[in-house]
């Protein structure tokens, strides 16, 4: 699989910050309870889908989706991510690899979760890698 632009896997969206998550997001731990479900689509990634599958019409893309959660993802021998480099920004990309290697987990990045999973393989296409520069304007 890939990743979104708000850096899930499988539309594993952070959480509404509402009710106990007001304040905070879950922790990991509570993150990675969640099974297989149907999910409100974040805002971010109704704008992606829109983007890449829709058309560049918001109003085209379903608002939930069904998700394989954390449970069934942990079941996994091996988690595999692919970044063609086409439909995210290079520090994107960059930031969950980073998170997942130095084992720094956050549901609020929640690929940033499978740093506690035993075997997760990054795969890049080099020429979709991009640059991290900033740019002057």
């Amino acid at each position: 699989g890939g990743q979104g632009d708000i850096k899930h896997w499988a539309f594993n969206d952070p959480l509404k910050r509402e009710g106990a998550y007001a304040d905070a997001p879950p922790t990991p731990e509570e993150y990675r309870k969640l099974g297989t479900r149907i999910v409100e689509l974040h805002p971010i990634t109704l704008a992606q889908n829109a983007r890449t599958s829709g058309g560049g019409n918001v109003t085209l893309v379903p608002a939930q989706a069904i998700t394989v959660g954390p449970v069934e993802t942990w079941k996994a021998e091996k988690v595999s991510i692919w970044h063609a480099g086409t439909h995210d920004n290079p520090l994107g990309q960059r930031l969950t690899a980073l998170m997942i290697s130095k084992g720094i987990a956050d549901s609020a990045v929640p690929m940033s979760l499978l740093a506690d999973h035993p075997n997760v393989q990054f795969n890049y296409f080099r020429g979709g890698l991009g640059s991290c520069e900033v740019e002057m304007h």
